[in-house]
């Protein structure tokens, strides 16, 4: 499974040509995606009534994972790896990422600078 960040949706949904997406690019070879209930969040809460009817049915295929306290685990770990190391990330970002290493997906992100110090988060690239 792979764990869509929100970096990816919102550029699929910004940009015109649909098939220069990095989704786009994805979707030729997987099908099976995913949304952590912080991308959710992060996407809803800004919609207007015409997004907000793109993206529900945009996701109605998409399964939302659930922060749970196998997610919870996987953030205080992240958290305190990367606060030694002074590299803090968004709580938001530290919280996707943990939903996919707990639910053993591969995280799928524009945002490289964010994700790629995280011990056991497959990136895809």
């Amino acid at each position: 499974m792979i764990l869509l960040d929100t970096s990816v949706l919102i550029e699929m949904f910004r940009v015109k040509d649909k098939t220069a997406t990095f989704f786009y690019r994805l979707s030729n070879n997987n099908s099976n995606f995913a949304i952590s209930v912080v991308t959710h969040y992060e996407i809803f809460r800004g919609c207007n009534s015409v997004q907000d009817n793109f993206w529900t049915n945009f996701l109605k295929n998409i399964k939302v994972l659930p922060f749970d306290i196998i997610s919870s685990n996987e953030a205080i770990k992240i958290y305190k790896f990367l606060k030694v190391r002074n590299q803090m990330i968004d709580l938001a970002d530290l919280l996707i990422a943990s939903t996919a290493v707990a639910h053993n997906s591969e995280l799928a992100t524009l945002n490289l600078k964010h994700f790629s110090n995280i011990p056991n988060l497959h990136i895809l690239k």
